[in-house]
């Protein structure tokens, strides 16, 4: 008999969410989480639940990530519920700034496309300068404009992972701070190795960042993810002035200001670069003027996981049947549906949904 019917490898954003959906949905689940030495992406996250700009190439990725925005409410309310956590969620909005009239112009395309390939009927605004006076009285006056999505919010992502963790583990999920060493598909069952222990299940779940692309090979599958660097800057605590998240400046419920949204290609460098701080922060300033006289008391790097589309990896295996990888740099937006919805999936008859075929790793093979 197998220890479990499941064991998610992986405790960051992802991984959490399948397991405590797993766990919710009756199953015996263990998750392996190598600690907190781990490459994290929550320690770096924005915290955005974020709707608006994404997959307007692919109408598959846009749906998907409404439909976690429109679940999200019910998600958070259900996690604070069970876990005692106030993850400091607020979903009334959110703004993503154009520097000049001609990104003013890019994105009213681009969100125009994202509406036409919508089957939802996908909902946006477009602002000038003079308008979002009225809205965001601190605007600069160097701004063209924003776009406005409804669905858009943001959370604390800290808060997040504490209380999925929390959650799953007050299921009845066994929590095992080790690091995987081997993987084998022997009779139909996953034995699962460390340094100290083995551990043997119907299913196995790859959700373990990074280490999913040594993993996956194991059971059949691919996994091919690379890093990029994000900086963050954190201020010191200010009065109230900003009621809603933005792709580049957002005030947390304690007053303190996130600015972020740097791409680096660095490796596996986690650390910072000056001259990205500066334009994080002259940017920030050109939005946001009052920002100029405040202190910044803290700044650091984190990795996003990626794919060389930008799109996340939902697999299954043929060759080890139960096993399952999962990628994804949206950990916060897509929380819900990956607990809601990918983990039903997984413990109800093993099935993906077909509207995540798409994302298969086979796409990189073509």
């Amino acid at each position: 008999m197998n220890d479990f019917d499941t064991i998610v490898i992986g405790g960051g954003l992802v991984g959490a969410s399948i397991a405590y959906g797993l766990s919710r949905s009756g199953q015996k689940v263990a998750m392996f989480d190598e600690g907190d030495n781990s490459i994290r992406a929550a320690r770096g996250n924005f915290g955005l639940i974020w709707v608006q700009g994404k997959g307007v190439n692919c109408p598959a990725y846009a749906a998907w990530t409404r439909q976690s925005a429109q679940q999200w409410s019910d998600f958070s309310k259900e996690l604070s519920k069970l876990t005692g956590i106030d993850l400091a969620f607020e979903q009334n909005g959110g703004f993503d700034f154009c520097l000049n009239e001609a990104e003013f112009k890019q994105r009213r395309t681009l969100m125009e496309k994202i509406h036409s390939n919508s089957q939802d009927n996908f909902s946006f605004e477009m602002f000038n300068n003079e308008e979002l006076k009225q809205l965001l009285p601190s605007i600069g006056p160097t701004i063209a404009g924003a776009s406005f999505s409804k669905l858009d919010g943001h959370v604390n992502p800290l808060y997040l992972l504490k209380a999925l963790h929390k959650a799953f583990k007050k299921l009845g999920g066994k929590l095992i701070t080790q690091t995987v060493t081997d993987i084998n598909y022997i009779n139909k069952a996953f034995k699962i190795s460390t340094e100290m222990d083995e551990h043997t299940s119907e299913k196995v779940v790859l959700a373990a960042g990074f280490s999913n692309k040594s993993l996956a090979p194991k059971v059949g599958l691919s996994v091919p993810v690379y890093p990029q660097r994000g900086e963050i800057l954190v201020t010191e605590k200010v009065k109230s002035f900003l009621h809603h998240p933005t792709g580049f400046v957002r005030q947390t419920l304690d007053g303190g200001v996130m600015l972020g949204d740097s791409h680096e290609d660095v490796g596996f460098d986690e650390g910072t670069n000056m001259n990205e701080i500066q334009q994080i922060a002259k940017r920030a300033i050109a939005i946001f003027p009052c920002l100029e006289k405040v202190k910044m008391i803290r700044a650091w790097g984190s990795l996003r996981i990626l794919t060389k589309d930008g799109l996340p990896i939902y697999d299954h295996s043929d060759s080890c049947p139960g096993a399952y990888a999962f990628s994804s740099h949206s950990g916060v937006t897509l929380s819900a549906v990956h607990a809601l919805d990918v983990a039903s999936c997984i413990a109800k008859d093993g099935l993906l949904p077909l509207s995540l075929a798409c994302f298969s790793a086979k796409r990189f093979d073509v």
